[in-house]
């Protein structure tokens, strides 16, 4: 898809520095928080709700959970991706120097949805990135996000843990990845369900224990997360799943003079 001028998303209010600094302060305790209000304006989440279904119906042969990083052929999800609101919540959780790491639409359809094991994200980036503490992913609810469809759970506290933690195979076929944290680290009633309405976030630490029940509801059950990275983070070029890698440098300095690309004019 051609780049194209884009209208950039509507501000709204900022949240107020104390609520940053009670969000902020929950996150590094809990490994995440609940913002509780909408992240983008009426028109803009509408916009973005769009995209999705238009990508959705050009899928082809893929799941409707394996949307991953669709900026790289759409450029308008810039617009939401680097918008003001987004950014400022991200820099009260790892700082002014951001870059976007990745996204991702993880739709889980009506009665089908497989399940998400439980995992530490952390955990697929190993030797790609050189520290972990300075990730967080936006969960962002394209659909009403609940228990019944499969909505994210995690378990608090874990992203402090510093363990070589095991996983186990499970099938493919029912789950999102092919394998999962093993379950002697962990309580599962213990998990807090991220339970959103459309246009609301979550935001969760790249350590954090987490994962989601399959979708056996009529509802289908659409998030679009968007992962960020701190700019004074080292990428390993090296690693080999970062030689396709696009990394894009949205706010303030690259301070490890990591390989940036700039986001496409919008």
């Amino acid at each position: 898809m051609a780049t194209s001028t884009i209208e950039p998303c509507s501000t709204l209010d900022r949240p107020s520095e104390k609520k940053l600094e009670t969000l902020y302060d929950q996150y590094r305790k809990e490994g995440f928080v609940l913002p509780k209000q909408p992240l983008f304006s009426e028109p803009d989440f509408a916009e973005l709700k769009a995209i999705f279904e238009s990508l959705l119906d050009g899928k082809g042969d893929m799941r409707a959970d394996e949307l991953n990083r669709p900026h790289y052929e759409d450029p308008r999800l810039f617009k939401f991706l680097a918008s003001e609101p987004v950014l400022d919540l991200v820099e009260s959780i790892i700082g002014p120097n951001i870059g976007l790491w990745s996204s991702h639409f993880i739709c889980k359809e009506p009665f089908t949805g497989r399940k998400t094991p439980w995992h530490e994200d952390s955990k697929y980036w190993e030797g790609r990135i050189d520290r972990m503490d300075k990730l967080a992913t936006i969960w962002l609810a394209i659909d009403p996000s609940k228990k019944e469809n499969g909505c994210m759970r995690v378990i608090p506290g874990t992203h402090v843990r510093e363990e070589n933690f095991e996983y186990v195979s499970v099938d493919k076929a029912t789950h999102t990845f092919s394998t999962e944290l093993h379950g002697r680290y962990f309580n599962e009633e213990d998990a807090v369900y991220f339970e959103l309405e459309p246009n609301h976030c979550s935001i969760h630490d790249g350590r954090i224990f987490h994962g989601a029940l399959p979708n056996t509801s009529a509802m289908r059950r659409c998030g679009y997360t968007m992962r960020y990275v701190s700019l004074e983070c080292q990428i390993n070029q090296d690693h080999p799943d970062n030689e396709t890698h696009r990394l894009y440098h949205l706010r303030g300095e690259n301070v490890a003079n990591n390989k940036v690309e700039q986001p496409p004019k919008f």
